[in-house]
This record gives C-alpha cells, sequence and structure tokens, in this order.
C-alpha cells in the first residue's frame, strides 16, 4: 500500500505547493484512492510533481462538508470525470466559522459540487465498499476526549447553531494484510474515532493512522488541554498503531504527544510518502 500527502499546511520539500488542508492519494493492491482534496488547485500540481496521476483515481472520498478538504473537488473533477465520490449527504449543509464580534465566515462546500451531482454517493453510517474500503461515520462524541469546537456551526433556518459533525466521516482500507485509518479532521476526537475503528474492524487495532487530530486551538497555559493530550497520548500509546498527523493537529499538541508516542508519531507534510 502506498500512501502520499497531495495536500498539506506545510510541505516536506521544496518544489511543492502547501496550502491549509488535507488530500491524500492511497494506492493498494485493487483501488487508487483520493481522500479529501485539499482547499483548491494545489492538488493537481503537486500530483504531477509526485507522480500520481489523479485521472487513474477510481474512488474518491470526501470526510466532511469544510472547504479545506473539499475545495479542490471542482479541480480533480476537470481531470478525472469518472471515479465516484463518497460523502455524507450533511456535508453539502452551510457550515460557517462564527466569532464573537465578527462577521460569521462561510467554510462549506463551493455550489461547484452542483455541476458533479450525478457522481455523488451519499454514504450511510457504515458503508463497506468493498473487501478492501471500508466508510463509517456516527462516531460517539465523548467530549471529554476530544476538543472544543465552539466556533464551528451550521446555518438552519432558526439561526446558527453548533455543529454536531453528522457530515464527517472516515476510511478504513484492508489490503495486503494491512489496516489503515483515514482521518480528515476527527472533529469528534481521535481518541473517539479511533475506538470506532477497532470495533469495525473486530477488536483489531490499524497499523497506521493518516490525518489531522483537530487540537490545534488548544491553549498550553489550559489546564483543560494538558489533561485531554495526556488521555490522548495514552489511549494512543496502547498497541503498535503508528501515527502520520498535521493539517489541524498543531505543533504545540504535536510536540506534546510525541513526548509520549516517540517514534510512533510522525509528520505529514505535502510530498510524505509511506509503504506499507
Amino acid at each position: 500500500m502506498r500512501i502520499v500527502t497531495l495536500v498539506e499546511n506545510t510541505a516536506a520539500r521544496t518544489g511543492l505547493e502547501p496550502a491549509r488542508g488535507l488530500s491524500i492519494y492511497v494506492e493498494t493492491a485493487g483501488h487508487k484512492i483520493l481522500f479529501d482534496m485539499g482547499p483548491g488547485p494545489e492538488l493537481l500540481a503537486n500530483a504531477e510533481r509526485l507522480g500520481v496521476d489523479l485521472a487513474a483515481v477510481d474512488t474518491a472520498v470526501l470526510s466532511h462538508g469544510h472547504s479545506d478538504h473539499g475545495g479542490g473537488l471542482e479541480a480533480f473533477c476537470r481531470v478525472n470525470r469518472h471515479a465516484g465520490i463518497y460523502l455524507r449527504e450533511e456535508a453539502l449543509r452551510p457550515y460557517y466559522a462564527v466569532l464573537p464580534g465578527q462577521d460569521p465566515h462561510y467554510i462549506g462546500l463551493d455550489t461547484l459540487w452542483e455541476q458533479v451531482r450525478d457522481r455523488l454517493v451519499f454514504t450511510e453510517p457504515v458503508r463497506r465498499l468493498d473487501e478492501e474500503l471500508l466508510l463509517f461515520s456516527g462516531v460517539a462524541d465523548d467530549q471529554t476526549r476530544r476538543a472544543p469546537a465552539p466556533k464551528l456551526q451550521e446555518k438552519t433556518p432558526g439561526g446558527f447553531r453548533p455543529d454536531v459533525f453528522a457530515h464527517e466521516q472516515h476510511l478504513i482500507i484492508q489490503s495486503e494484510g494491512k489496516a489503515v485509518l483515514l482521518a480528515g479532521c476527527g472533529h469528534l476526537g481521535i481518541v473517539n474515532t479511533l475506538e470506532r475503528a477497532g470495533e469495525l474492524l473486530g477488536g483489531r487495532m490499524p497499523d497506521a493512522v493518516f490525518g489531522g487530530f483537530h487540537l490545534f486551538e488548544l491553549s498550553p497555559e489550559a489546564e483543560s488541554a494538558r489533561a485531554l493530550l495526556d488521555l490522548t497520548a495514552g489511549a494512543l500509546s496502547r498497541g503498535q498503531t503508528v501515527y502520520y498527523t498535521g493539517h489541524c493537529t498543531g505543533e504545540w499538541a504535536y510536540e506534546e504527544l510525541r513526548k509520549t508516542l516517540g517514534g510512533r508519531l510522525r509528520p505529514m507534510r505535502t510530498g510524505t510518502a509511506v509503504e506499507l
């Protein structure tokens, strides 16, 4: 299995275009998968420079309905005209960042998705595509095991309400004896998400996890932040899973987790390529 980070906030080397967002390419024995598309057209240039043929992708997955993960959908569809695009129907709702004293900032998907509506495949809480690919949502929201995200909200006819992340889904890949979890942002907590993945894998933990842990807004001065990182590090340290993370994890949280996880926590940057 080959896993290449096509777009992330930082770059592993010069000549690539980092952007605040995420896009991951996976090549297995049976599939060529695009998991998220990043915020825009950077996806195309990076794929070309990294030797990834996006036209050959047969399965595209959108982890949730935020523009930093789905803004590159239009660019991807310019070069790939056949892959099904798997997403939660809730991903098409209007999502905003709402901060006190500021106008709400739209962070949802562009309406360009309407041009490819015939390629959209709406997923259930558990959707098995085949023996290699399993999509799941509906992660139990134990808020003691995740970072709060009060600014992330959904606009409804009755006004803004906190986002409950019904639009978020994750991908389990099982191929060539390996199990890998891809999580876009893990808004409901990487510990909660990993626990659900383990259940779906019959008690087995993934060999590797790729994705954001949504810890970047934690304050080093807050006792609650340190408590959450201690809990997270303890949970992730069980077993032998290797974690590749970046994007919304945050530098401070990454360094704190690394104190416990050591070499099992690795950076995921634009251009990072892993063979499993």
